[in-house]
């Protein structure tokens, strides 16, 4: 296997992955879960693995490469949402289990989300982007745990608010309490996850070098920081 198809291929798992668990978490999002005494959005779930595959793209590829993977999932969120909203028109069948009321209900509430989503979405991992870089730059390339952990905690404060405050506080669904409450929750779940999944990242970030090569994927590394101080996200 060529060097480049390798390359080619990590950023393909890694889009892929992204990709997949940023969508679950706009389609998850209806759902209020309880976990203990708390209540936290469904769609908090699949979003630590958007966060580490966030910072593994920043790292190998550099702002052009999170920049462009954001704008395709955006795309693919608001398709997808498209054709949820093209089904819902289609009346079920006698037989169907699941109802039309049932089913609008289910995912109508998903079309909320994906106002305030899609602008939170782009904000927060542009925000993520530049914080990811500061940290970087001031640390001279070291401590990745850093930079990873500070960008996710100064972007997902954007990404929550917005999102709830869209899909649930303004069409009225929850009270100011209640999104307040539900805000402070799900954000600390994204931080502490963060938190938590860093050895997960550099075992990750291990396996891509063995994969890569360690000199390829330094020389990785080392292009990714060029464009990414000749890119302005």
């Amino acid at each position: 296997m060529l060097k480049g198809t390798r390359q080619e291929l990590v950023y393909l798992i890694l889009g892929g992955i992204f990709v997949t668990n940023a969508l679950l978490g706009e389609i998850l999002g209806g759902k209020l879960i309880q976990m203990g005494p708390y209540v936290m959005s469904m769609g908090v779930l699949p979003w630590p693995v958007v966060f580490l595959t966030t910072d593994l793209i920043n790292e190998y590829f550099g702002k052009p490469g999170v920049r462009k993977l954001t704008f395709l999932t955006v795309g693919l969120i608001v398709y997808a949402f498209c054709v949820i909203y093209a089904s819902m028109t289609v009346p079920a069948a006698p037989i169907s289990p699941v109802d039309d009321r049932s089913y609008s209900t289910v995912l109508g509430q998903s079309l909320w989300i994906i106002v305030g989503s899609v602008t939170a979405f782009l904000t927060s991992q542009l925000v993520d982007v530049l914080v990811f870089w500061m940290f970087r730059d001031k640390t001279g390339g070291k401590h990745l745990w850093l930079r990873a952990t500070g960008s996710t905690a100064v972007s997902q404060i954007i990404d929550t608010f917005v999102v709830l405050g869209i899909a649930f506080w303004l069409p009225g669904k929850i009270t100011t309490k209640d999104f307040l409450g539900l805000t402070f929750t799900n954000y600390t779940y994204k931080f502490l996850i963060a938190v938590s999944i860093t050895p997960i990242l550099y075992l990750a970030h291990n396996v891509i070098d063995r994969f890569l090569g360690r000199s390829e994927a330094h020389h990785m590394i080392e292009e990714a920081v060029v464009t990414s101080h000749q890119t302005t996200v």
